[in-house]
């Protein structure tokens, strides 16, 4: 009878207590913490379109994987523009999806691929692009935005992330270059430019010419 006495007791030892969810987990309805977004590296060369076009909508992550949102960022442009991709890699998609052209770069060395759209691809799938390298051009028809535009997507597997992240400020914050002052020193005013005088030209040089005189001796 002893040892059925301290059965209960050993029972409830054995037993685990039940995870308590946090509060990242109830926000995503689950009971653990969801995985943190992968650090997008800023390895951009270029723009994908133009020098520094301007966004017309940025990036707004979903909620949930169904959610509404906005999946990339709109680059106004031309139709017609040339598509580059941003960095280098291998094209894993160059086809039509929904009526719309869209084409997709696995850049080199990391598990993000770029996609572009609505574009007419002139790469195939396969091909080896590098920084910069032309891809497609941008069709007239089969965007979203109320002109011509291009979306710009970036993908971790399935999660969509913010294609702006992987320009460096240098080139997100591109602009006119200027000349700054050395902090420390004064500038040099620059000397006055010097009126120009006329310079009096020298009288003609006449020679003498002896005039013999009629009558006279030399």
């Amino acid at each position: 009878m002893l040892p059925l006495l301290f059965l209960p007791l050993l029972l409830l030892h054995a037993v685990p207590p039940p995870a308590r969810p946090t509060p990242g987990g109830l926000a995503a309805g689950r009971g653990t913490v969801p995985a943190a977004a992968p650090v997008v590296p800023m390895i951009a060369a270029v723009w994908p379109v133009g020098t520094r076009p301007p966004v017309t909508r940025g990036w707004e992550p979903p909620a949930t994987a169904y959610g509404p949102g906005h999946r990339g960022v709109d680059l106004a442009t031309a139709a017609g523009a040339r598509v580059r991709s941003v960095a280098a890699g291998r094209v894993s998609f160059a086809g039509r999806v929904a009526g719309r052209g869209v084409v997709s770069v696995a850049l080199a060395g990391t598990s993000l691929r770029t996609t572009y759209e609505p574009v007419s691809a002139t790469v195939l799938v396969g091909d080896e692009v590098a920084a910069g390298a032309v891809v497609g051009t941008v069709e007239a028809t089969g965007s979203h935005c109320a002109t011509a535009c291009l979306h710009w997507g970036l993908l971790s597997g399935e999660t969509y992330l913010d294609p702006l992240a992987l320009l460096p400020p240098w080139l997100r914050n591109s602009g006119p270059s200027r000349l700054l002052p050395v902090p420390g020193t004064r500038p040099r005013a620059l000397p006055a430019a010097r009126e120009a005088r006329p310079r009096a030209l020298p009288a003609p040089r006449t020679r003498a010419r002896a005039l013999l005189v009629p009558g006279a001796r030399a």
